[in-house]
């Protein structure tokens, strides 16, 4: 009996994903395959009508199943796209998402010249906006180790290390120095909203960055009451939230003494970044 072809595979491993609940199975099948094969993505048309060698189909079975138990795609090739650029992954760090590049247009629109990233994460905030500014510095801060260590290995994959420090901290605490740029993405789910994410973020990314354990908001709390002391005085805070909590996170900076709040949309036209200046 002659082994099945990619096409094949795929084709049974596109139904077992869909079985098991997994959205766009079709996608993940077709980029798990390419893992699998150690090709690009977009090239798996072309090895569809080949038949798969034994090592493959192995390796494609293993990838088939954990993504069938809602491992994420992105901890099972180690990477995530985000801003054009691949950054490595791990269940140690939140996956960079599309949305959050909203956040990275509306920061890339005034210039800047340090920049400092709260709980960075992987890193994929810091590194791509000093990617984008190549005369930038920027420091990161996460409470995580193993993030920080992400972050840094993300630094310097996309060449940017020499310009970056990543520091361990519980938000401003290692902070030093004035910003021209404050960017965050942090935890905003609240408690009570755990148990309705999808079973890939609840069940495969770190709790400490989707919810701060209460109602969301206690974050925005923080940098609101704080970040004017590390800010220059033409700077600026941008910071991601749910779609449905801005007009609290723009009540929360107001309260706070902000002289200018803004709340911007994302590319899909919800509601998703503040911005929060002190005009002169």
């Amino acid at each position: 009996m002659s082994a099945p072809t990619a096409a094949q595979a795929m084709v049974a491993a596109t139904a077992r994903l869909r079985a098991a609940g997994v959205p766009d199975p079709a996608r993940d099948a077709r980029i798990l395959l390419a893992h699998a094969a150690s090709v690009d993505a977009a090239r798996v048309t072309l090895i569809a009508p080949e038949e798969i060698a034994p090592d493959i189909a192995e390796r494609f079975e293993k990838l088939v199943a954990l993504r069938a138990v809602r491992v994420p795609v992105s901890h099972l090739v180690g990477q995530r796209a985000f801003y054009g650029r691949d950054f490595k992954v791990s269940p140690d760090v939140l996956d960079p998402r599309p949305e959050t590049e909203s956040l990275i247009e509306l920061a890339l629109s005034e210039p800047f010249e340090r920049v400092l990233d709260l709980g960075a994460g992987s890193g994929c905030i810091l590194v791509t906006l000093l990617a984008e500014q190549p005369d930038a510095h920027g420091v990161g801060l996460d409470l995580s180790e193993a993030a920080c260590l992400q972050a840094s290995a993300n630094a310097v994959l996309h060449g940017v290390q020499a310009r970056t420090e990543i520091r361990q901290s519980d938000w401003f605490s290692a902070a030093e120095g004035r910003f021209d740029l404050i960017v965050s993405n942090p935890p905003y789910l609240a408690q009570s909203e755990m148990n309705d994410v999808s079973p890939e973020v609840r069940l495969h990314e770190p709790e400490m960055a989707l919810t701060d354990g209460q109602d969301g908001l206690s974050v925005y709390r923080i940098i609101a009451a704080q970040a004017q002391g590390f800010l220059t005085p033409t700077g600026r805070v941008l910071a991601e939230f749910g779609w449905q909590q801005g007009a609290e996170v723009k009540a929360i900076f107001e309260a706070a003494g902000w002289g200018r709040v803004r709340i911007l949309p994302d590319m899909g036209g919800r509601d998703r970044v503040v911005w929060a200046d002190t005009p002169a």
